[in-house]
């Protein structure tokens, strides 16, 4: 599985790694994701979504069925796992 949240989208980004040599190199900024469980009340079903915080943040202020609506409407959000 992929790095990405699954509601906003954010993924990780590529910066310059700042050293004091004459070596140019690259790095990795991933994105703060984890793994929640949700009790999604319009299907009566537990789903578990992977996120960021600003996701988190989100479906706080929206609601659950709001934001992925709003996901799944951006391509963000291809497929919800269901837990019976």
């Amino acid at each position: 599985m992929s790095k990405i949240c699954q509601i906003t989208g954010k993924k990780a980004m590529v910066g310059n790694n700042v050293s004091h040599s004459k070596r140019r190199t690259k790095r990795k900024f991933n994105v703060n994701l984890f793994t929640k469980k949700f009790y999604w009340v319009e299907q009566d079903c537990w789903i578990t979504l992977t996120l960021s915080a600003a996701g988190l943040r989100t479906i706080n202020k929206m609601g659950l069925d709001a934001a992925i609506k709003q996901a799944a409407g951006n391509g963000y959000l291809t497929e919800v796992k269901m837990l019976y």
